[in-house]
Parts: C-alpha cells; sequence; structure tokens
C-alpha cells in the first residue's frame, strides 16, 4: 500500500473549511505532511489506534474530495461482479481521459 502523504499546502487547502479539532489536524499533519508513524501519537497522547486513525482518515478524505478533477465525483457501491467490471472499466476511462486532458 502506498503511503499517504501530502505537502503542507495540499494540507492547508485540505483542512479549510473542515470542521476538526486542533488536536486532530496536528495528528493529521504529523502523519500526512511529517511522516510520523500513527503508533507515536497513540503512545504519546494516550488515544486509541482508530482514533488516531480516524484523525488521519478525515483529513485524508477531504483532500481526496477536493483534488477530484471539475464534473467527477468520488463513489462507493457494492455491485454483482458483472455491474462491478463495467463500472471499473468506467473509472479506467475516466482516468485515462483526465490524464490526456491534464497535457
Amino acid at each position: 500500500m502506498k503511503k499517504q502523504r501530502l505537502t503542507e499546502a495540499q494540507f492547508q487547502e485540505s483542512i479549510k473549511g473542515l470542521e476538526v479539532g486542533q488536536q486532530t489536524i496536528e495528528i493529521a499533519r504529523g502523519v500526512l505532511v511529517q511522516g510520523l508513524q500513527q503508533s507515536e501519537f497513540v503512545r504519546s497522547l494516550g488515544l486509541t489506534r482508530g482514533a488516531v486513525s480516524q484523525a488521519v482518515q478525515r483529513v485524508w478524505a477531504a483532500y481526496e474530495a477536493k483534488s477530484l478533477p471539475k464534473g467527477y465525483e468520488r463513489v462507493s457501491a457494492v455491485l454483482p461482479e458483472h455491474q462491478a467490471f463495467i463500472v471499473k472499466k468506467w473509472a479506467q476511462e475516466a482516468a485515462a481521459a483526465t490524464k490526456r486532458d491534464s497535457k
């Protein structure tokens, strides 16, 4: 799995308008920008692994939502195999089109 990382600018853009506490921001910055291990925050703050993971994922999800090309939307669905195959093909085609358009 690729490690999730953001630049400070990407991080700042991601948290704009995000209603989270200062501790969530500091945890997410530590992990996503500075590359610290989540386990460091579990130990130093006495939080559960789940709580630290949730803090990071809230900011990561905000980044992903804001980094989509204009007119695109991220969806999640549970589908029968044949429908999932079609949706995956659409996703590949959309990614290729986005890549072509960005050149």
